[in-house]
């Protein structure tokens, strides 16, 4: 530039200056991108001379910048959208581009778990995103589960047939599934997923499941223990250890809930000791390194043990003598302190002020600890709490079952004064009805105001009819059928009725019944029964079984029941019988009068028969007392009932008698859960009727019979006085030897005993029952085990008049004279024995007597004896499928001569 330039720059205006800067700032402001454009592009070649380039004061237009998005694409979708891909991301067209948007656009694809693998890539301001999508799962498989069926892990499985795939997804079926067998006690339970892949991109998911054996407590370890045995400590635990004694248990597996409930058994036990201060300050289990059993180690601190320091009562309430109290307080200063006893104490109080009406009174223990003299002062102070008053009484849930049936068992009524002890007798009652379920109990909520209280009986419903189907196997009656049908809440109102049929060779039966618990809606109860009862009784005779007598009774019984307190009873009965007893003509008939009279014959029948038979009618007056304390009729748990009864036969009829009979039982819930039963039962009959010598005043259909089902292990009228006759055989080596009489087990294993059972008149018989409680799964099957012992006997019978038969029957005539063999000829002139009434023959030698020799015998009379017999047995109830089901294996310890054993029975029904 030259000066005069300058110069005449310097003469500019102001305002041209402006201008010029303006212009000036904009070139060099255009400078960069120019620059930057020529860096991008490919070199020019450089000229050989240099040369000036003068800014242009209008820029040319600058290339597209890279680090801008042009635009975005979507490569390598099949069900996806790319509009859908593209909403996970934040890369947006337009903004810029750079390393972490690249990062973060990774991030939310992975986030999305639809892809097996994508990248980002940016070509010159178009991004590239390519996507692999996961495979469709086609279907699930499961291998190798055998201990959980499909049902129970498909359910638990968030994997589904049409679903994306992910990995995330199959590892966590895989935690559910082990999980699963961890609650099953096996913890070496493992999966192996795998993926078969198909065609369309789909993929067929399966879980191999090892399940391993189920982790067994191998050693329970405990340390700090002086005052008791490790085993004394053991057998307090729910849990146990596995050995070869204990393959029948279910505790023998790992529960870690169950680890945290011994800990509180410990806790218990020791408290119950009087060592109040025991804690546990460590329980841990350890798994087996080959992860098959677990180890369990429990550290505790037994503390000092302490007895009971003063122990008194302070009742706040106005109704309770507080000295009274304590004087009758189970425990007593000096006594080793008892945590449960004082549980006790406080259940008893509250129940105590409950059955004056405190619904809501509170007892509260308080403890004061002398560590220097080791002993727990105990104050029990029954707070203050307004007297309580029945406000309202629900009745939810009964569809079937009215009102008022529900309603008629409570002992208390709306506006009545609370009371526990009533409230707990109405729950018993409606248990007692088997219309609800076992577990009911009546519901206490807090009324409208302080001193108001609400009850519930909040009831499920479960059937009430029965359609029971029985079979068995006698060795008297060969195989056993009988069903029955009975409804016990007939129309919902609490009736019952029912009908019965029993069939076996030998007998057959039908009862129709009816009850009304409530005879016009009063306490009165009522009921009658129509019955129709064919017996055959039978023996045996060279393997043959033969009818003996035959006894059809048909009658009707009327009933009525009156209740004298809550628990006690009297229910009278009138009962009219029309019996039937009468013998096949053709084998136990004859005419030895010689008049044309068939009638019995002794001989043939024995003199206990001839007696039984004839028609006659029973007007039976009887009036049962009855007591009931137990918590439920159907199936106690716990309490007593007794029953006494009398009959008296002769108010009209033709048959005369006084029977007793008596009936105990006791329920206890002991050892947690098991359920011990005993009864008792015992009758005797006297008879007003003289039947001549060598006869029982009471006829042989009115006698007492014991066996199955009232005492197991032995078989229908199995026990008790019998006539047996013992057949009379050959020697086969020596023929003038004289004939051999059998004994019983003899005759019985050859079919050749003929076997009558005649009954007592006195009777008794007792049970002792444990039921055994098993673990959760075997309750959800309904399976009750037991064990039990049974004792009985029935005697006190007039021995009949036997008979003895060496030789045979003797053969009589028409007109009843005995018969002889005399020698002669028939018609074609051969040898024959005839048979005459002369003893002598022609010739004056003597004709012997004629015998039946197929038939010989000796009538025994066994089997009245008070003796007891004795019983032991295993039986089970299960509901299966089908119905209740019970089976008995029995075995008799202790028998008297005679006695018919059986080991096996069994009994299937079902309800409706």
């Amino acid at each position: 530039m030259n000066g005069r330039t300058m110069a005449g720059e310097q003469h500019l205006k102001p305002a041209a200056r402006l201008a010029l800067a303006l212009l000036g700032g904009t070139i060099l402001a255009g400078m960069p991108a120019a620059l930057a454009a020529q860096d991008t592009s490919a070199p020019a070649p450089q000229p050989a001379t240099p040369q000036v380039t003068v800014p242009q004061l209008t820029p040319p237009p600058a290339a597209p910048r890279s680090d801008i998005i042009q635009t975005i694409t979507v490569e390598g979708s099949e069900r996806l959208e790319a509009q859908t891909i593209l909403s996970y991301i934040r890369l947006r067209v337009g903004e810029p581009y750079t390393q972490a948007d690249a990062d973060q656009a990774l991030k939310d694809l992975a986030a999305t778990e639809l892809f097996s693998n994508f990248s980002v890539r940016n070509d010159g301001g178009n991004v590239v995103i390519n996507v692999t999508e996961n495979p469709v799962i086609n279907r699930i498989i499961l291998e190798g589960n055998k201990r959980i069926k499909d049902d129970k892990i498909v359910p638990e499985i968030k994997l589904a047939p049409r679903q994306i795939f992910t990995r995330s997804k199959v590892r966590a079926d895989v935690a559910r599934i082990i999980e699963l067998y961890k609650r099953q006690g096996r913890f070496a339970a493992t999966v192996e997923p795998k993926m078969v892949q198909l065609s369309q991109n789909r993929v067929d998911i399966v879980f191999e499941i090892s399940e391993g054996p189920k982790s067994k407590v191998r050693q329970i370890n405990i340390i700090g223990n002086e005052q008791f045995s490790d085993s004394d400590l053991r057998g307090e635990m729910v849990t146990k250890q596995a050995r070869l004694t204990s393959f029948l248990s279910s505790n023998t597996s790992y529960d870690p809930d169950r680890l945290a409930f011994d800990q509180q058994k410990l806790r218990q036990f020791y408290l119950t000791e009087g060592y109040a201060d025991f804690r546990v300050v460590s329980a841990v289990a350890e798994l087996t390194p080959d992860k098959r059993d677990f180890i369990i180690t429990y550290v505790v601190e037994e503390g000092e043990r302490y007895k009971f320091g003063d122990v008194k009562v302070e009742s706040e309430l106005r109704d309770f003598d507080s000295e009274r109290m304590t004087e009758n307080l189970r425990m007593k200063s000096g006594d080793w302190y008892d945590a449960k006893a004082v549980e006790d104490t406080v259940e008893q109080l509250s129940e105590l002020a409950g059955t004056f009406g405190y619904a809501f009174a509170e007892v509260q223990p308080d403890f004061s600890r002398n560590k220097e003299d080791l002993t727990m002062d105990i104050t029990y102070v029954l707070r203050e709490a307004p007297r309580v008053y029945v406000e309202r009484v629900d009745v939810n849930g009964n569809t079937l079952t009215q009102d008022k049936v529900l309603r008629r068992e409570f002992r208390v009524a709306e506006g009545d004064a609370f009371n526990s002890l009533q409230v707990k007798r109405t729950t018993n009652r409606i248990k007692s009805l088997g219309f609800f379920q076992e577990n009911f109990e009546v519901e206490q909520k807090p009324g409208s105001e302080p001193d108001r209280i609400i009850l519930e009986a909040n009831v499920e419903e479960q059937p009430t009819g029965e359609l029971q189907l029985s079979a068995g196997f006698s060795s008297i009656e060969s195989f056993i059928l009988s069903g029955s049908i009975r409804q016990r809440n007939f129309r919902g109102r609490g009736q019952t009725v029912g009908a019965s049929v029993n069939y076996s060779r030998y007998s057959r039966s039908f009862n129709l019944s009816f009850a009304e618990p409530y005879l016009f809606d009063r306490n009165i109860s009522a009921g009658i029964d129509l019955y129709r009862r064919d017996f055959n009784s039978f023996n045996f005779a060279n393997s043959e079984r033969n009818t003996t007598f035959e006894q059809a009774t048909t009658g009707a019984s009327l009933r009525l029941g009156v209740p004298l307190t809550e628990y006690l009873s009297l229910i009278g009965s009138y009962t009219f019988n029309y019996d039937d007893v009468s013998l096949d003509q053709n084998q136990f008939f004859s005419d030895r009068d010689g008049d044309g009279t068939r009638t019995c014959d002794p001989i043939l029948a024995g003199r206990f028969l001839c007696d039984a038979i004839g028609k006659r009618t029973s007007s039976i007056l009887g009036a049962t007392l009855a007591y009931d304390a137990t918590d439920s009729r159907f199936r106690p748990t716990r309490g007593n009932s007794a029953s006494l009864g009398l009959e008296f036969a002769g108010l009209g009829g033709s048959v005369k008698y006084l029977r007793a009979r008596g009936r105990a039982a006791q329920y206890w819930n002991v050892f947690n859960g098991f359920i011990l039963s005993a009864t008792a039962e015992g009758g005797y009959i006297k008879g007003f009727e003289d039947r001549g010598p060598g006869s029982d005043n009471i006829r042989l259909n009115d006698r007492f019979f014991l066996g199955e089902p009232d005492l197991r292990g032995f078989d229908i009228r199995g026990v008790g006085p019998r006539v047996v006759r013992l057949p009379y055989v050959d020697d086969d080596d020596d023929a003038t030897t004289p004939p051999v009489l059998l004994t019983i087990d003899e005759a019985r294993e050859q079919n050749t005993l003929i076997d009558d059972a005649i009954g007592g008149k006195a009777y008794y018989r007792g049970r002792v029952e444990l039921e055994i409680p098993l673990g959760s799964g075997a309750r959800e099957l309904g399976l009750r085990p037991s064990i039990y012992a049974d004792v009985g006997a029935l005697f006190s019978v007039t021995e009949p008049i036997l008979q003895d038969f060496p030789n045979g029957i003797p053969q009589v005539n028409a007109n009843g004279e005995l018969l002889y063999l005399q020698p002669g000829v028939n018609d074609d002139g051969d040898p024959v024995q005839l048979p005459v009434t002369n003893p002598i023959a022609p010739d004056g030698s003597t004709n012997p007597q004629f015998f039946d020799t197929s038939r010989r015998f000796r009538e025994v009379f066994v089997g009245d004896s008070p003796s007891p017999r004795v019983v032991i047995g295993v039986g089970v109830n299960w509901n299966s499928p089908f119905g209740p089901f019970r089976i008995d294996f029995a075995h008799a310890l202790k028998t008297v001569e005679g006695d018919d054993t059986k080991k096996f029975s069994f009994n299937v029904g079902t309800q409706f």
